[in-house]
């Protein structure tokens, strides 16, 4: 794949704390190129999911009302946001953590607080943008 396709890549990020998704936003759209989409909760992620169908989705764990986990269950339970990988960016990432992760159907699992310098490149390494 070429940077070209990369740099065309949709993402959309759920996460409750402004901060860490305005500098993620910010470094994924200086690093790639890739249109960000945010989400402040779940419930905002799956309808946002849903209409604007991006090509991945960076997830936050520990978020109120829904947390990562429910959310990532109720996206891949539906049938038109379950084609989208996931992955959980977090600073939930103990070794029991990541296997519920991953059973759950994460495509990667990125510890928070995250290197903003490759950030791009790890998400790329996981669903094999590269």
């Amino acid at each position: 794949m070429t940077s070209e396709n990369i740099s065309t890549k949709r993402i959309l990020f759920i996460d409750d704390e402004e901060d860490i998704r305005t500098l993620a936003c910010f470094c994924l759209e200086l690093e790639a190129g890739w249109e960000m989409i945010t989400a402040s909760n779940g419930i905002e992620g799956i309808e946002l999911a849903e209409t604007e169908q991006p090509d991945a989705i960076l997830l936050d764990a520990m978020m109120p009302e829904l947390d990562g986990l429910q959310t990532l269950a109720k996206l891949q339970g539906n049938p038109k946001t379950k084609h989208i990988p996931t992955i959980f960016i977090t600073a939930k990432a103990q070794a029991s953590d990541r296997r519920r992760f991953y059973i759950a159907g994460a495509k990667g699992v990125i510890n928070k607080p995250f290197d903003s310098l490759t950030l791009a490149s790890q998400i790329s390494g996981f669903l094999g943008w590269c």
